[in-house]
């Protein structure tokens, strides 16, 4: 009798396992919502501004159906577009990565880059992103000057460490960005430096959310933070939350908008809209994008 109860139990677990994973890999990855959030970092009186705020689009050729997800925004009617990186998967993904953004392109914009939209993902034990100090291993190079090309052909903004001002929504915004800090790209002291009293807005934008880099733009005075990297978790236990953000970030902050600690800024992270291609898969932390409406304090 214990030894059929054994039995029962193991396989009703099973049972449970697959369908966790079937959903995590055929349901949810492909759950693509749009989250919606005030931030008050305007002046009194003011009139609201709207981000569109995309990360970590991972895209691979054949994802039509992200692709016109993304498309699909463009009915939000956002003054400005941030895209925070991790765009590509696979030396393919620049044309389904233009399909996507099209047509936004005509809007205002600007983005930075993560590690794989330099070089491409490899097969990994999901599991080692638990272990902070593991080896970071690279993939195949991909196309990043192509489509850096084509997105300030564009007339976006490339904030890979660069700092600029741009017109959007009848507002002057200022802007600074670093590459990557995950692959040790950034160099924000090149473009450091308090924000400019002549900007109605002040914006820091970063793939990883390091702790280093969001403690100096927020020491500068930048009042919204964007970046992405973490997938909000991908992986979340429900009632807990994000296991890892792969970075410094707590997991308490692995998606969505907070206040930066110890400052006046706020810093959204974007749960991203892709999955690593050798794991993709997405439990109780959906693929998104934002749109957020920037309000008066």
């Amino acid at each position: 009798m214990r030894k059929r109860s054994l039995i029962s139990a193991f396989a009703t677990l099973s049972a449970v396992g697959a369908a966790t994973l079937a959903y995590a890999a055929l349901v949810e990855r492909n759950m693509f919502t749009l989250r919606r959030f005030d931030v008050p970092v305007l002046e009194p009186d003011a009139e609201p501004l709207r981000i569109l705020h995309i990360s970590d689009l991972h895209m691979m050729p054949d994802q039509r159906r992200k692709q016109d997800w993304v498309a699909g925004l463009g009915g939000t009617d956002p003054d400005l577009v941030i895209v925070t990186g991790d765009n590509m998967s696979d030396p393919e993904s620049v044309p389904g990565v233009l399909r996507a953004l099209d047509p936004l392109l005509s809007v205002p914009g600007a983005f930075v880059f993560g590690s794989n939209d330099y070089r491409g993902p490899v097969w990994k034990n999901p599991l080692q992103y638990l272990m902070p100090d593991r080896e970071y291993v690279q993939g195949v190079d991909l196309p990043a000057d192509e489509l850096r090309a084509a997105l300030v052909d564009a007339g976006w903004a490339d904030l890979n460490n660069a700092r600029t001002v741009l017109k959007a929504g009848g507002r002057s915004i200022e802007l600074a960005g670093v590459d990557d800090p995950h692959i040790e790209r950034d160099d924000y002291p090149s473009v450091a430096g308090p924000v400019s009293a002549g900007a109605d807005l002040h914006l820091g934008v970063t793939h990883t959310p390091a702790s280093r880099v969001l403690d100096a733009m927020a020491a500068d005075g930048f009042a919204l933070l964007l970046a992405g990297h973490t997938h909000g978790g991908q992986v979340c236990v429900p009632g807990v939350g994000a296991l890892t953000t792969n970075c410094d970030l707590p997991t308490s902050m692995a998606k969505g908008l907070h206040r930066w600690p110890g400052s006046d800024a706020w810093l959204h992270v974007s749960a991203g809209l892709g999955t690593h291609p050798t794991a993709p898969i997405r439990f109780a932390c959906r693929p998104e994008a934002s749109l957020l409406t920037l309000i008066p304090r």
